[in-house]
């Protein structure tokens, strides 16, 4: 599957190498965490709406804090950015082990824990982009961020696959300590870099280095806004899983823990098989996105009606292949289409609007799916996404110059849209005015005249190769 050798030239960077692992075991960590979270909150409260206020709560601080870790980011060395925030992180999950050991009379504690942990996310986050790109040569940035995709898909269906086996053993207390030693394991990766074969991305200078600066290029930057509004609406209708596979589990499938257990599993083997789909590919492109946001979209609306568990993890499969195509093929046109100085807020807009859309669809989808079931809010839900992913790609197409109707729409799908992004306007040279009858009728000496021709020839060929 994987057709480009090339793709694997990452893994020969040593500082890549040890990102990868660490990656790898965050991942792991991370979504037991995750999990353990959202199965305690449902659990204690039996009610889908109180695991939406969880999500709130963790998405909450990125409405404050999200451009100041941009801005933080293009400032200051990602390294050690990077790790404090890590160890802050372990800390915290440290605390919710304690926390769940200790007994849990009350699910304020776990709301604070959750408001804490999204606050550190979003200070951070955006150094981790940044970071990411350092660990690799420019050259090998977009094998990177596949390669990358798939090392968080393996990490993620085997965080999910442990947190489904290890809930209905031994509670969710243990699945925190797992997540905090997978963030001892990460910090120790940073400690073991070799900074001088780093590759340090350009920082923002004082003058450019504030939000404002950021919200002025993303909001001159027509295809990256709407990029971004795209993303949001999309995440707050469908990309909410752990709201529907929990209410599913405990609702119309009747499945309980051992069902969400399989559920996950299943989700994470679909994310593997969609980060080897990236990786195969050489570059995500325009068309890839609104592909793999169509079939989510679709693919949410018909896991509604399905009416048992093999059924629903049958069409939760594709769903999670094309959600990470989605999630890998955005990130790599943010990253890769944008200016470097400006990487660490563009990386806080989109941490913003991912935020937001879970701060807004998971509550949202919790009270459809108490309201009107886990079923009608999947399928109502899935239905305005697709609709929203038509109407993005109309606008997408207008911000990079096409006409409105079939033809854009057709232009973008087809795979017109370069691949790097936006295309500027071609430059051309600059029209000659016309020399009259009298002037055309004087001429140069013989010699002369054949090398003016043959220098003005010259200079025209030399002028259309820097056009071109």
């Amino acid at each position: 599957m994987l057709r480009d050798p090339d793709m694997l030239r990452a893994l020969r960077h040593h500082n890549y190498r040890m990102w990868a692992g660490a990656n790898f075991m965050s991942m792991i960590g991370g979504w037991t965490q995750v999990m353990g979270v959202n199965w305690l909150l449902l659990s204690a409260s039996g009610s889908a709406t109180s695991l939406g206020l969880g999500l709130f709560l963790q998405s909450a601080p990125g409405l404050l804090l999200t451009f100041a870790g941009g801005s933080l980011a293009d400032r200051l060395p990602a390294r050690p950015l990077v790790a404090a925030g890590h160890t802050l992180h372990g800390l915290l999950a440290v605390a919710l082990a304690v926390l769940v050991f200790t007994g849990v009379d009350s699910l304020w504690p776990v709301y604070a824990m959750a408001l804490l942990g999204g606050t550190l996310s979003y200070l951070y986050f955006p150094a981790l982009g940044r970071f990411g790109a350092e660990t690799v040569g420019p050259g090998d940035l977009p094998g990177a961020l596949a390669l990358g995709a798939v090392v968080t898909s393996v990490g993620r269906v085997l965080g999910m696959g442990l947190a489904g086996v290890l809930i209905p053993l031994a509670g969710t207390g243990g699945l925190f300590v797992i997540d905090a030693l997978s963030f001892a394991a990460v910090v120790t990766a940073i400690c073991l870099m070799r900074g001088d074969e780093l590759h340090p991305l350009p920082r923002a200078a004082a003058q450019d280095s504030g939000t404002a600066a950021g919200l002025r290029y993303i909001g001159r930057t027509r295809w990256l806004l709407v990029l971004l509004v795209f993303t949001f609406v999309l995440g707050a209708l469908s990309r909410n899983y752990q709201v529907t596979m929990t209410a599913m589990s405990q609702g119309p499938l009747q499945a309980g823990a051992a069902g969400y257990g399989i559920l996950s599993v299943v989700f994470g083997a679909g994310a593997v098989l969609g980060g080897l789909y990236v990786v195969s590919r050489h570059r995500s492109t325009f068309p890839v996105v609104f592909a793999a946001a169509a079939l989510t979209a679709v693919g949410q609306a018909v896991g509604g009606v399905m009416p048992g568990l093999p059924s629903f993890a049958a069409v939760l499969l594709p769903v999670a292949a094309t959600a990470v195509v989605l999630d890998t093929a955005v990130g790599a046109r943010l990253q890769l289409g944008t200016d470097p100085q400006m990487r660490g807020r563009v990386l806080a807009a989109q941490s913003l609007v991912t935020g937001a859309a879970a701060m807004v669809g998971g509550p949202l989808l919790g009270a459809l799916c108490d309201a009107l079931g886990p079923r009608t809010a999947l399928l109502g839900a899935g239905l305005a996404a697709t609709a929203a992913v038509g109407l993005a790609a109309v606008a997408l197409a207008r911000a990079l110059g096409h006409r409105l109707g079939v033809p854009a729409v057709t232009a973008l799908t087809a795979g017109f849209i370069p691949r790097g992004g936006p295309r500027r306007p071609r430059r051309t040279a600059p029209v000659r005015p016309a020399r009259s009858r009298a002037a055309r009728r004087v001429r140069a000496p013989g010699p002369s005249r054949h090398r003016m021709r043959r220098a003005g020839a010259g200079t025209a060929r030399t002028r259309s190769r820097r056009i071109s």
